[in-house]
């Protein structure tokens, strides 16, 4: 029997988990529900699935369709909307919005909410990588981590540290920990807060991001050392797709026999 599934997030990352279904990438998942900011988005991407998916105007309604995951794909709001009640009710999340989790008291309340359950949240790697690694390196104890992260000026637009002199200069526009990252760039930096929760905790990973002028894309480069392994994970990604497939492996190792 094909596992239930739900998309929170209809905009360019969840269609791309929704084309990975319609494309036959997970034939072991039906789409049953939708759910997005605006009612519009959530009934175009349920269109493609007109027998089995249907677009929802609010999270009780995609809850009560009982959906054995659910995709967030949206925000850390919306994370922080949907995670406790849909893990209560014993549905299971993937998640991309991870910074929601560097709020330590949430954090713990989903991490008790899934316990009592029986349901679980994973955690998709998004725009960066190897947290098998990270994870490994520290349990070995005694663990330090970094994180450094490259945009380009108009990456930062709408933010605190934006100004129009980063158009000609190369400058770094932050150093501070993954928790403060978060709050100050509470939708760009997802993937610090997913590193620092796979190794030292937000408040001990470092995070350092730089702005450099013409440049397209992210650069996430994440290392930790301890006193016996020193690794570097380093992606660049010219757009946030691979944030998507990252979610699509996740749902394929779930129903798969050899996990990677």
């Amino acid at each position: 029997m094909k596992k239930t599934l739900a998309i929170v997030g209809c905009g360019k990352l969840g269609k791309v988990v929704a084309r990975a279904l319609s494309d036959g990438i997970l034939p072991d998942y039906t789409l049953v529900g939708t759910y997005s900011r605006t009612y519009e988005k959530a009934r175009e991407l349920s269109a493609a699935f007109p027998d089995t998916c249907t677009p929802c105007e609010g999270v009780d309604d995609l809850l009560a369709l009982r959906p054995d995951y659910i995709v967030e794909a949206a925000s850390p709001a919306a994370m922080k909307q949907i995670a406790l009640p849909a893990l209560q009710q014993g549905i299971s999340i993937i998640t991309l919005s991870i910074g929601a989790f560097a709020d330590d008291e949430f954090y713990d309340r989903v991490k008790s909410a899934a316990l009592s359950s029986g349901a679980r949240v994973y955690v998709a790697s998004g725009a960066t990588g190897g947290f098998d690694v990270l994870r490994t390196v520290t349990l070995m104890g005694d663990a330090k981590a970094e994180f450094f992260n490259e945009k380009g000026p108009d990456a930062l637009r709408g933010t605190a540290v934006y100004e129009e002199s980063l158009q000609n200069e190369r400058k770094t526009v932050f150093e501070g920990t993954a928790t403060q990252a978060i709050e100050l760039f509470p939708t760009k930096v997802n993937v610090t807060v997913a590193a620092s929760r796979a190794s030292v905790g937000p408040d001990k990973m470092k995070v350092t991001m730089v702005s450099t002028p013409g440049f397209k894309g992210d650069t996430q480069r994440v290392e930790i050392s301890n006193p016996q392994v020193h690794a570097v994970i380093d992606v660049y990604s010219r757009t946030a797709e691979i944030a998507a497939w990252s979610v699509v492996r996740i749902l394929q190792n779930l129903v798969s026999p050899i996990v990677f």
